[in-house]
């Protein structure tokens, strides 16, 4: 994943700057620790709530009719305040792939333009907001019988806070002559196309090519957040060629972000970050480890069968590797592993568990297209062992001639202490899995179980829980949480306008005449998603395409469970894969190393996930077999 790192606060000012440059970067400051303290008790206060619900369900007998919605309230708050803290440390999601590329001068134009473009987008979109969040105020909760501006109102507030800070960030810029350059072009061109109305008027559905190829294609590759790329020309679509008032807009953004579901991303996210914090994967990696660290490649075979555990208890690919990398990584690189070729395998495990419940990208997809989360847990987990397999015969590959006479056995004795380690931490996937498919709770409260369960683990079982931890991981959890959230909500905006221009019947026309039927679509598909996944990341694309394409897939008698799996395995390949995949990058990150090393070494891993996928995309029963 990219983020806009070159647009973060300035921590520090030099001794010659002014009082008001030393008192604004004060007072950001504080703004900022604010906001962090806020969204961090936003968090615990879901954790609490929705596990509540669950105990009052099925201990008490006595349901909470409450939790859902007061949950759901706090959750778009969340995500805004999250939306903000993204923005305030430059993290939100976007394609850095030709800004890096650039020269120093072009791209602090570029750093400018994404900054001044985002802001243009928040100025022009506050008033719609605060029209939506007063109209709202006139309904009332069916549960708590509030006034339902108290949900709306986080809209408002986020983009307002959202202009203060990226106000902010201007004033402390150092570039200014970038800066105004950049807003002098931001300003042009909006000009131009206010003034370019009465033409554009007049060009029909070519205006879809205007907006959302040519202006989403030069917003992301210019460095824009992919969420503000999305919204600008859904903005620019609505407002310059149709009659829609932006109010509608506002209110699809809040439809995508409002998914109670989609609660499950962060408490994911913060259980993901325990379980390392905890030990809990450092135990089951040390019990894989055991078993087959004598096994040519066997410490590859382990970080396969980690990233397969891991992926069902964190749902976050970035929180998954960081946990495995520190604690195989080394003795990987003990006997003799080249760096180049462990962060390709750990980009390629990456793509593997895309579909290993409980994957965000599942939720998210369950969530803007109506497929039962239970149903899309239980199909993800063989393909992903197809894909494993596939990975493993490479390994197996590379490793044939390895020596293994300096690796010493380890006995039958110790093999069985680490596994009674490991149990607990070892249960939890299954524990999540099980509390899902059999109702026992939904897969946004399965989460709190989880963040429970961990927290009881480090504290009593592996008595490893650092306190002073817990409030930044809470405070990444939110930042991370908050950009996916706003990619979500501008996603849905922008399908929801392509939905009403006629787009949507014009794709599912042209794909039911596809050659080849439904596997002729499964095709097309997978080339479709690997771009998009290399483009603009997995949710994204799922959340903009989805709607418009599961649609077309039922018309061809595609199950439903096996056309998610399908797409969300290539989405992942693109977004693992280089040169544009940003999730490869993320990995070298993580892994610290540089990522011209994986290049040589992943693409015989690109190959296996590849037949593996045809695999899968050619037998659904692999998807389908144990659905009930």
């Amino acid at each position: 994943m990219h983020s806009d790192s070159a647009l973060r606060a300035p921590t520090s000012v030099g001794s010659s700057a002014s009082g008001a440059a030393r008192w604004l970067v004060a007072v950001d400051r504080v703004l900022g620790r604010c906001i962090e303290l806020v969204a961090v008790t936003l968090i615990l206060l879901e954790v609490v709530i929705l596990f509540s619900g669950v105990v009052a369900r099925y201990v008490l007998h006595v349901p909470l009719v409450w939790t859902d919605e007061l949950a759901s309230i706090l959750f778009l708050w969340l995500s805004m305040l999250g939306a903000v803290i993204a923005l305030r440390r430059g993290q939100h999601m976007r394609m850095t792939a030709f800004i890096d590329r650039v020269s120093p001068h072009t791209r602090l134009l570029l750093e400018g333009f994404a900054l001044s473009a985002s802001m243009a987008f928040l100025v022009l979109f506050l008033y719609p907001a605060f029209e939506y969040a007063y109209e709202e105020s006139y309904i009332v909760t069916p549960a708590l019988e509030i006034s339902n501006a108290w949900h709306a109102a986080a809209l408002p507030t986020g983009i307002a806070l959202m202009i203060l800070t990226s106000a902010t960030r201007m004033a402390m810029t150092a570039s200014r002559k970038q800066l105004f350059t950049s807003l002098g072009v931001t300003l042009a061109l909006l000009a131009a196309f206010w003034l370019a109305q009465p033409w554009l008027m007049e060009l029909g559905k070519f205006n879809l090519v205007i907006f959302f190829v040519i202006v989403v294609a030069a917003g992301v590759f210019s460095g824009v957040p992919i969420a503000f790329s999305f919204a600008l020309a859904t903005f620019g679509y609505l407002t310059l060629t149709t009659q829609t008032p932006i109010v509608v807009m506002v209110g699809r953004l809040n439809e995508g972000m409002s998914h109670l579901i989609l609660l499950a991303v962060p408490l994911f996210i913060f259980l993901g970050a325990l379980i390392e914090m905890t030990g809990m994967a450092r135990a089951m990696i040390q019990f894989l480890a055991s078993c087959l660290g004598r096994v040519r490649g066997g410490l590859s075979y382990v970080l396969i069968g980690a990233m397969y555990l891991v992926s069902g208890i964190s749902g976050s690919k970035i929180a998954d590797m960081a946990a495995i990398t520190p604690v195989l990584f080394p003795e990987m690189e003990k006997r003799g592993a080249k760096k180049g070729e462990l962060v390709a395998l750990l980009s390629a495990t990456g793509a593997q568990t895309e579909t290993i419940p409980p994957s965000i990208v599942l939720i998210t997809i369950g969530s803007v297209t109506g497929v039962s989360i239970a149903a899309l847990f239980t199909g993800g987990i063989l393909p992903a062992v197809v894909l494993g397999l596939c990975l493993c015969v490479v390994v197996g590959w590379r490793y044939r001639g390895e020596n293994m006479a300096q690796v010493p056995k380890v006995p039958a004795r110790e093999i069985f202490r680490l596994l009674m380690i490991a149990l607990p931490a070892i249960s939890l996937p299954f524990v999540i899995r099980a509390a899902v498919v059999e109702g026992v709770a939904t897969a946004t409260e399965v989460s709190t179980i989880g963040v429970v369960y961990s927290v009881v683990l480090g504290l009593v079982v592996y008595r490893q829980f650092d306190w002073k931890r817990i409030t930044p991981i809470l405070v990444e959890t939110a930042t991370l949480s908050g950009a996916i959230m706003l990619i979500i909500g501008c996603a849905t905006a922008m399908a929801w306008a392509l939905t009403q221009s006629g787009f949507s019947s014009d794709l599912a026309a042209l794909m039911a005449g596809v050659p080849g039927g439904g596997y002729g679509f499964l095709i097309i598909s997978v080339i479709a998603f690997i771009i998009l996944g290399s483009i603009l990341e997995g949710i994204p694309a799922i959340v903009l395409f989805g709607p418009l394409l599961f649609p077309v897939a039922r018309a061809l008698h595609i199950h439903d469970v096996h056309y998610s799996i399908v797409v969300i395995f290539a989405m992942g390949i693109g977004l693992f894969a280089p040169p544009f995949g940003v999730g490869y990058y993320g990995a070298c990150a993580i892994s610290k190393v540089d990522p011209s090393e994986g290049m040589r070494h992943i693409w015989g891993y690109v190959v296996a996930l590849l037949v593996g996928l045809m695999i899968v995309t050619f037998v659904p029963w692999i998807s389908t077999g144990f659905i009930k």
